[in-house]
């Protein structure tokens, strides 16, 4: 396949269920290699758009193209793809290695090559030492791995995961997450994701689609969705977000945001162009946010004064929840020292200032 060829084309597409519109004129290209996540609540389309690349639903109108091939009318199982579920789907009367053998054999693949190939992806996932184990003597993760192996034995263009991480506890889907992103970088099979769990995304993917009724909201790096949310719905969606709104003008050092109270937050520079008196929003994640008794002297910071409501000790760092005029700031500071931990604890009740420089502030659009 030319490297420039995606491997997979959603073209303008539509998809309809009676008056409700599940997929609204999408279009997307995703390029072969890819780990590419559909990041979105429920009902946001991402599990359709799995669905229409798999043949498991028709288009209403659009066009579906996978290595350049136009795909719209293909059944299933004529689609270079394959698929995992959430529930894995494997075979309790059948061993590991039938599971993972049962795919072949069915395309007619014979006795020597099927034993080899079985044996190649159950040690890609770990697991060529419990062949002979039924699915029912297996940890969950160990399952999950099976139909990983299952579905990656066949070697299609495609690979689908259908939230497939959602049934594990929380240890096991960090350790799974960084499985998947291992072998993903070993078979270089363009991966196709599924998940509401923006961490999934942000630590597996190449790229992310974040979906929101049946649109496309902003497609980007991890990086970018992260630090350039295109607007109010990606950056509260993705990650932890503080909002501070008010209206712009100019200080006598630059650019400020004018709160309802009064108080006045510097903002970045390159914002100067931002028309005086109307709304805006800035939006910064808690982590580049500090606390204190008084902030920093000299220019460049964004501060506001407030009470300490909360704080939370979470071991490797404390939230702590400031209420200022702008309403709840979150700042999470991270201390390699038990004094750190200690000193953010006194805060509580006490009124304090929230700080961060202006570099951190991101204007979005109010989406």
């Amino acid at each position: 396949m030319p490297d420039d060829l995606p491997a997979i084309e959603l073209v303008h597409a539509t998809k309809r269920y009676g008056d409700t519109v599940a997929l609204d004129d999408v279009s997307m290209r995703i390029a072969p290699g890819e780990f590419y996540c559909l990041l979105g609540p429920s009902g946001c389309g991402k599990t359709t758009t799995l669905n229409l690349i798999g043949g498991f639903v028709p288009l209403t109108s659009g066009e579906l193209r996978i290595e350049g091939q136009q795909v719209n009318d293909l059944p299933p199982h004529k689609r270079n793809v394959n698929t995992v579920f959430q529930n894995y789907a494997l075979f309790p009367h059948m061993s590991v290695a039938r599971n993972v053998a049962f795919g072949l054999e069915m395309d007619g693949v014979k006795g020597p090559e099927v034993e080899r190939r079985v044996d190649e992806y159950l040690e890609l996932v770990g697991l060529l030492a419990l062949k002979d184990r039924l699915p029912q003597q297996l940890s969950g993760g160990q399952q999950q791995r099976v139909a990983l192996a299952r579905a990656l034995v066949k070697r299609p263009a495609v690979l689908l995961l259908d939230e497939p991480l959602g049934a594990l506890d929380l240890k096991l889907r960090k350790q799974m997450q960084v499985e998947l992103a291992r072998i993903h970088r070993q078979v270089r099979t363009t991966f196709v994701f599924v998940t509401h769990d923006q961490g999934e995304a942000l630590s597996m993917a190449t790229r992310i689609a974040v979906m929101d009724a049946g649109r496309i909201a902003q497609e980007g790096t991890p990086q970018e969705i992260y630090y350039q949310p295109a607007d109010r719905f990606v950056a509260d969606f993705i990650g932890e977000s503080n909002f501070v709104a008010g209206r712009p003008s100019q200080g006598t050092d630059g650019p400020v945001l004018e709160l309802a109270s009064g108080e006045r937050v510097a903002l970045p520079a390159a914002t100067a162009s931002l028309a005086t008196g109307e709304e805006a929003t800035v939006m910064v994640r808690p982590e580049c946010v500090d606390v204190g008794l008084e902030p920093p002297p000299g220019p460049g910071w964004a501060v506001i004064r407030g009470r300490a409501i909360g704080v939370s000790f979470l071991g490797d760092l404390t939230r702590v929840t400031v209420v200022t005029a702008a309403g709840e700031v979150v700042a999470s500071r991270p201390h390699a020292e038990r004094s750190r931990a200690a000193a953010l604890g006194s805060l509580l009740d006490e009124e304090v200032s929230v700080w961060w420089s202006t570099a951190e502030s991101i204007v979005i659009r109010q989406g």
